[in-house]
């Protein structure tokens, strides 16, 4: 979903591994960019990004994070995400909220001090992530492949600090979110995001379309592809 920055400005930690700790999270990587989307685009953030996801969706672009990876206790986590001096950080994936340590990890952060947010694809419970989080969570759409497996129930957990978000792929995705938008009205419970799938969707067809409906939506970009392209998370 991210991409790191140039190597020149890129701050890589070593990470200390275990894998014999209970409490430990598979990772893929741990790293310093540019946040590229949601209320807190472009603040510098520390990336943590846990391994595997139990979604397929048809335009991910983080395919890499759903296998391997290296278990890292949490403890370990937090000290990494400390030593970088940042004061924003997105817990992210592939799919956080499959390892169950996920909730202890955003809880650790959190209590630091630090302006967390978490993004899930909103199929999984996210009941017992701290409040203090800013829950990014998606609305699978008919093209993502992935929409019968969206957790409604959740919604009744998101307060104004949360984002909803849709990844838009063809105006039939676009009449689809701009119904569920009114069905529930999601603009009352917190901002909601529509953004266009990279090289599948115009941006400027779905800024006009946001427009001339005037939906109560922010048009989201993901700045880290307007900067560095095809090496987005890499």
């Amino acid at each position: 979903m991210y991409c790191q920055l140039a190597d020149q400005l890129h701050q890589p930690i070593v990470l200390n591994r275990t894998n014999t700790s209970p409490a430990t999270l598979r990772i893929t990587e741990i790293f310093l960019s540019l946040q590229g989307e949601s209320s807190s685009v472009g603040w510098p953030t520390i990336f943590v990004r846990l391994t595997g996801c139990p979604l397929r969706c048809g335009y991910c672009d983080t395919e890499y994070a759903f296998t391997g990876g290296e278990h890292i206790a949490i403890t370990d986590i937090v000290n990494q995400v400390k030593a970088f001096a940042v004061q924003h950080v997105t817990v992210t994936g592939g799919e956080p909220l499959a390892q169950k340590g996920c909730v202890s990890l955003l809880r650790q952060l959190t209590e630091l001090g630090l302006k967390v947010s978490l993004e899930t694809s909103g199929a999984l419970d996210i009941s017992d992530v701290d409040t203090r989080v800013s829950r990014v969570v998606d609305i699978k759409t008919p093209a993502s492949g992935e929409n019968s497996r969206n957790r409604l129930e959740n919604l009744k957990h998101l307060t104004s600090h949360d984002q909803i978000k849709f990844v838009i792929c063809d105006q039939a995705d676009y009449q689809w979110s701009k119904q569920m938008l009114e069905q529930h009205a999601l603009d009352r419970i917190c901002e909601v995001l529509f953004s266009p799938v990279a090289d599948s969707l115009n941006a400027t067809k779905l800024a006009d379309w946001i427009v001339a409906d005037r939906l109560p939506v922010r048009f989201q970009l993901q700045l880290h592809k307007i900067l560095w392209g095809d090496q987005a998370g890499r």
